[in-house]
């Protein structure tokens, strides 16, 4: 008996296993990893590649073209003939945007659905992906219980101050507001600190999510307080390929001046900004930090500045700060960003041992930092996965 966590793109989407039964017992367990894998190069070019929780993999090209549905059910029946799956019971899905109404995982309905699909315009790069596996699922086993998972859920408990945005009352009440992403990746490093911090956890924490995507969360009691993204993803730190925040007159002069339509100035903003739009060189940390065009320094110079000034900014709010966690791609496996932003925040009391940077060891910390320093490994499918089973599976359920 599994669970199918998915996590879907444009071109592409994530898949995981997890298996709720005891292989050696036969009794029911907190679902457990039993492999992970993604399928890219959709539609026209589909290869799909996994590997499982032995460290066994493999790599199949599919037969083309294939949209997500197909591409789905060609995933599911490799699984099986591999017999690394059974019957999948319940499916788990990340979904970037809630809104205002879903604030929890929910079990998908019709009326979920169609909140989820009036969100799209918040959210253009990924929601409509995201709803488009909940369809493709559905065709495939439409009796098949699915759970959504929302990024902006985490942030539901943040007070008004850091949810409104100074905007007329008339946009407000529209739902303009600040939301906040990567809420299942907070939501996971959140679960992990209690074991890595003991009381500490609940104190000031400020948490870097550092990926393609990126944005700072500050918390208390393990809560969100303050995140720097706001209505859109599009705010907060420098991406790789988004802004981060901009004067919004900027996209005003673009229209006004630079006779921009909405397509161009979207794609600009979504796909040729950040880090790709500093360097002109690519989007990808490892690229940059490989380069010796200045250019390429100079970017990854402004997103360490950005990602600096957001930690500060959150410590603001939190009237201090404890620890700061460096999580996601580049925050787990970037040491020299991580160097560079902790010198930033030299005069906070931030002192990094450079050693256990270099290494990626999870605790980074000098022994005269003011404030601890941790690399945790994010899991946004295992929170899934959890929340999955509790509504299929939980209290009151067969």
């Amino acid at each position: 008996m599994t669970i199918l966590v998915l996590n879907s793109g444009s071109s592409s989407f994530k898949f995981a296993v997890y298996r709720r039964v005891d292989p050696s017992t036969g009794a029911p367990c907190p679902p457990r990893e039993l492999l992970r894998g993604q399928v890219h190069g959709l539609p026209d070019s589909p290869v799909m590649v996994w590997r499982t929780e032995g460290a066994q993999g493999g790599e199949i090209v599919l037969p083309a073209p294939a949209d997500q549905r197909r591409a789905l059910r060609e995933v599911l029946a490799r699984l099986r003939e591999q017999r690394l799956i059974d019957r999948v019971e319940a499916v788990g899905h990340r979904v970037v945007h809630g809104g205002e109404a879903l604030v929890a995982p929910c079990l998908v309905d019709r009326a979920s659905l169609r909140l989820m699909e009036s969100l799209e315009p918040l959210a253009p790069l990924h929601q409509s992906h995201c709803v488009a596996g909940i369809h493709a699922m559905a065709a495939i086993d439409s009796g098949l219980p699915q759970v959504a998972c929302f990024d902006t859920a985490f942030h539901a408990t943040q007070p008004r101050l850091h949810t409104t945005l100074p905007l007329p009352a008339s946009w407000r009440d529209r739902g303009v507001r600040r939301y906040g992403f990567h809420g299942l990746s907070f939501e996971s490093i959140a679960q992990q600190l209690p074991g890595l911090m003991g009381a500490q956890a609940d104190g000031r924490i400020v948490v870097a999510h550092l990926g393609s995507g990126a944005s700072v969360c500050a918390m208390r009691e393990r809560r969100s307080v303050r995140t720097s993204m706001s209505l859109s993803t599009l705010d907060g730190l420098v991406m790789s390929t988004r802004p981060g925040a901009v004067d919004i007159g900027v996209a005003l002069f673009a229209q006004q001046q630079l006779g921009m339509d909405l397509d161009t100035l979207a794609r600009g903003l979504y796909h040729q900004s950040g880090l790709l739009g500093l360097s002109g060189i690519s989007g990808d940390m490892r690229v940059l930090a490989a380069s010796d065009d200045p250019r390429a320094g100079f970017a990854i110079e402004v997103f360490c500045q950005r990602a600096a000034q957001e930690i500060a900014a959150s410590a603001v709010v939190l009237g201090g700060c404890d620890a700061i966690v460096f999580t996601a791609g580049i925050g787990e496996n970037d040491a020299g960003a991580r160097a560079r932003i902790c010198g930033l925040l030299d005069w906070m009391g931030v002192r990094i041992d450079a050693a256990a940077n270099a290494a990626h060891r999870p605790r980074m910390h000098a022994p005269d930092s003011a404030i601890g320093l941790w690399v945790v490994p994010t899991d946004e499918e295992g929170v899934i996965a959890r929340h999955t089973e509790a509504l299929v599976h939980g209290p009151g359920r067969s």
